[in-house]
């Protein structure tokens, strides 16, 4: 896809961090935008202040874990505008812990957002895509943490990113036998000074734990020492506004894996292939900080 203005654009996760700045790309680019986000209050004042600086934005508060709420933001995009040519499936969550000690509730949480949210933007807007049958583009946010190896502390969230990029080499594989006019990429950003860590806000009620960390569960010491080592990280790492525009540079070559910030996991990523091909055990990622 070259042209976007006039297209119309649907974002998830679109209140803050990558979400917001693809969002704030999408309107100096001329597109109608479609906020969806869990955050309501945040969401609308977001829509208000786009709107009174003149773009063409609607929102609507959405959980990309429920089916429902993203076939009624489908409902309403069309209703309104017509019409759907970029979607960013981005809205994304994390615990801390190990597979064994993180709860039933902490994995629910996690792979509903991050992965049942990806599945659900694809089940309801590709055939909708289909049969509009113009230029299309679907961007699924992954992370780098897709593509290594685990760390320890972080086991969902790593499970449903690799998940999340195997998805999108189907859909890709899949539209492209398909002859469709719907391309497809997968962004895999390294360190983004996003409010990730802060996204224990937004989770359900019924997904609490008894007793727990913003994070989601009770913090054991490694566990906070992971969490900490992280969060300095993350506010370390490149703007959001960065990542969203390398992905429509990448939109406009047609580019599937967006790679964005990965210079300190050059060495993990590389590992991680030479582990599998020698049929070696899994090395712990080192990152080059």
């Amino acid at each position: 896809m070259q042209e976007f203005k006039d297209r119309v654009a649907v974002i998830t996760g679109a209140a803050s961090g990558i979400g917001l700045s693809l969002a704030e790309r999408c309107i100096n680019e001329g597109m109608k935008v479609v906020l969806a986000d869990i955050e309501e209050s945040v969401l609308i004042s977001i829509e208000r202040e786009m709107t009174s600086q003149g773009a063409r934005v609607l929102a609507i508060p959405t959980d990309v874990s429920q089916p429902g709420d993203v076939e009624a933001l489908a409902r309403y995009t069309i209703d309104n505008w017509g019409a759907v040519h970029l979607l960013f499936n981005n809205a994304g969550v994390i615990t801390i812990g190990s597979a064994w000690e993180s709860t039933i509730n902490d994995w629910k949480w996690v792979i509903g957002v991050n992965l049942w949210g990806v599945i659900h933007g694809i089940h309801t807007f590709v055939p909708i895509m289909l049969e509009q049958d113009t230029d299309c583009h679907i961007i699924n946010t992954a992370s780098i943490a897709g593509l290594v190896s685990p760390s320890p502390g972080t086991a969902i969230y790593h499970v449903t990113k690799h998940a999340v990029v195997a998805l999108s080499e189907a859909l890709y594989h899949g539209l492209l036998q398909s002859s469709s006019k719907i391309q497809v990429s997968v962004l895999c950003p390294g360190f983004v000074k996003t409010q990730l860590m802060e996204a224990g806000r937004n989770r359900a009620e019924e997904l609490h734990n008894e007793s727990s960390d913003g994070l989601g569960k009770p913090a054991a010491q490694a566990d906070q020492v992971v969490a900490q080592s992280l969060a300095r990280a993350i506010s370390n790492g490149i703007l959001p506004r960065q990542v969203a525009d390398a992905v429509f540079d990448s939109i406009r070559e047609n580019k599937f894996y967006i790679l964005v910030n990965i210079g300190p996991w050059q060495h993990a990523l590389r590992t991680r292939v030479e582990d599998i091909l020698q049929e070696r055990n899994p090395t712990i990622p080192r990152l080059d900080l």
